[in-house]
């Protein structure tokens, strides 16, 4: 969990990357995860979103992809990706595999209309609304972004999908209640689903940081401070098997 203080120097936000991925690597990480808007990022969206938007293949993409080749693992991030629109681009996550290919990409359904924010003025929402799934090494991982945390359908569209971990880079605005809110609802998630939830956050004083991994019951087993920091963590991938047969919630009781 690479937990960054990303601004909107997209170069030094890449080379922060590097930095970071490098580390994992010489940690034994197998995969890192960084939050969303990853690439570029402000306290506000806004209109230089969009002009800093480019397509989901372009240089940033690249860059992205050589790193994960160069220290050879998985890499999750997420960027600002151009549309069809000249007025909106797309907030969208990547994952990277160690060859440099695209494992999956996903666009970030429910935008941040709350708390005097209104993401949907500069990004576009996904029009594909299926669940984005990939495996590394058997293990089916779904990925999630930020609010989409507080729409439980989602998530169990991604479970019903074959997910055990769920990936949800993020960028949790602070306010009132907001770190509750984050612990709560990534537990609930993980345990709605039997799925461990690994949760990466900007870190303060634009987003809250405390990026968390919960595990299939709702134990949250680590859990980042809130500034810039990284945690390398082992997910004991038989717990997941271990909650579905205890609690079949996730794939047997929903209805």
């Amino acid at each position: 969990m690479a937990q960054m203080d990303s601004g909107p120097d997209i170069a030094q936000n890449l080379d922060r990357i590097e930095q970071l991925t490098g580390d994992a690597a010489r940690a034994g990480a197998r995969m890192i995860v960084f939050p969303e808007y990853a690439v570029y990022e402000k306290p506000r969206v806004d209109s230089s979103f969009v002009a800093s938007a480019e397509p989901a293949d372009g240089p940033v993409a690249r860059r992205l992809a050589d790193i994960a080749m160069r220290y050879q693992l998985v890499l999750v991030a997420g960027i600002v990706e151009s549309s069809d629109e000249p007025d909106r681009a797309y907030n969208t996550i990547l994952a990277l595999g160690p060859d440099g290919d695209r494992l999956a990409l996903y666009r970030k359904i429910h935008l941040f209309d709350s708390q005097g924010l209104q993401e949907s003025q500069y990004i576009k929402p996904a029009e594909d609304l299926r669940p984005v799934t990939f495996a590394v090494d058997g293990t089916v991982f779904g990925i999630l972004t930020c609010y989409d945390l507080r729409f439980p359908s989602l998530a169990s569209s991604i479970t019903a999908a074959g997910a055990e971990v769920l990936l949800a880079p993020s960028a949790w605005v602070p306010g009132p209640s907001k770190s509750d809110q984050w612990n709560v609802l990534t537990r609930a998630r993980a345990m709605d689903n039997g799925a461990f939830v690994v949760a990466v956050s900007q870190a303060a004083p634009v987003s809250i940081g405390s990026s968390l991994v919960a595990d299939p019951m709702g134990v949250v087993i680590t859990q980042c401070n809130t500034g810039a920091t990284s945690h390398t963590i082992d997910l004991p991938l038989e717990r997941v098997a271990e909650a579905r047969r205890l609690l079949p919630l996730a794939l047997q009781h929903r209805v």
